[in-house]
């Protein structure tokens, strides 16, 4: 499963779509938009997302075959919203499944630190005071 729209997540979806009965393991890990900005105390309302759809979408692609390359075997199912996000609800989601733990924690720690590195989607805050700000992605 590799989704990228702007309707909510389904959290129990994304982690339904890598269970197999050979994995002993699902990992999950699940962004929400919290009420203060990062390296900033601001009181943040809500996130809005952009994307370029196609290359967000491959490189999602191939953040799931390299994992699978380096951790596998696997199943991996990555979610993330475009549009207004507001605050508590989820903006990505991250589901590994896994013959073992080790290899489940490991492949959904190098997802989504990848996919914040070089997924082509851009964050904008929204302060409780109405400003705005394009927020860079934070190295893992």
């Amino acid at each position: 499963m590799i989704v990228l729209g702007p309707d909510p997540i389904d959290i129990a979806a994304v982690a339904a779509a890598v269970g197999d009965p050979a994995h002993g393991a699902i990992c999950t890990f699940v962004g929400t938009t919290r009420e203060t900005s990062n390296g900033d105390e601001r009181a943040v309302s809500a996130l809005d997302y952009e994307a370029y759809t196609e290359l967000a979408l491959a490189d999602f692609a191939a953040i799931a075959a390299e994992a699978n390359a380096r951790f596998g075997p696997l199943k991996i199912a990555i979610a993330h919203r475009t549009g207004h996000v507001a605050l508590g609800e989820a903006s990505v989601a991250v589901a590994v499944g896994a013959p073992h733990r080790g290899a489940a924690f490991d492949a959904c720690e190098y997802a989504i630190d990848a996919l914040k590195a070089r997924a082509p989607i851009w964050k904008r805050e929204t302060y409780r005071d109405g400003a705005t700000a394009w927020i860079a992605n934070a190295a893992p």
